[in-house]
């Protein structure tokens, strides 16, 4: 059997077969204006200490300002909030580490509060927003 190239849109629909939820990544552009962007690509990395990670595209406009401010604010979207992340996925609009990894750079930042609100999270799957069913 030969095995033949993976193409990057069969590379995205096996991804896209995991579940993830939906963030908006903030940072400050200047006094009283912020920047966002829309990322799926969020985790935790340590609870001690308390560090996360996003993943953020090398041409993303976003990326210079988290290189220059250091500081960035996450935002987990819940269900009905489809349309803030359609907002911040357009192209306009602590310390940390930084990490190049293959067309994406790999930003880890201390956390420093969190707020939780209530409601059921935003999800992407499959290239389409989906929300939480109880069996």
């Amino acid at each position: 059997m030969t095995a033949t190239a993976l193409t990057a849109r069969e590379f995205r629909n096996a991804l896209g077969q995991f579940a993830t939820g939906v963030t908006v990544v903030t940072v400050e552009r200047e006094p009283g204006s912020v920047f966002g962007m829309t990322a799926n690509a969020f985790t935790s990395v340590s609870l001690n200490p308390m560090l996360i990670l996003i993943c953020v595209d090398e041409r993303a406009k976003i990326l210079p300002l988290l290189h220059k401010k250091k500081r960035f604010g996450i935002s987990v979207l819940k269900q009905g909030q489809q349309a803030v992340s359609e907002y911040f996925a357009q192209a306009e609009q602590n310390s940390e580490a930084e990490h190049a990894a293959g067309d994406h750079t790999i930003v880890v930042g201390k956390v420093e509060d969190a707020e939780i609100h209530g409601g059921e999270p935003l999800l992407f799957f499959r290239g389409e927003y989906r929300h939480i069913a109880r069996q």
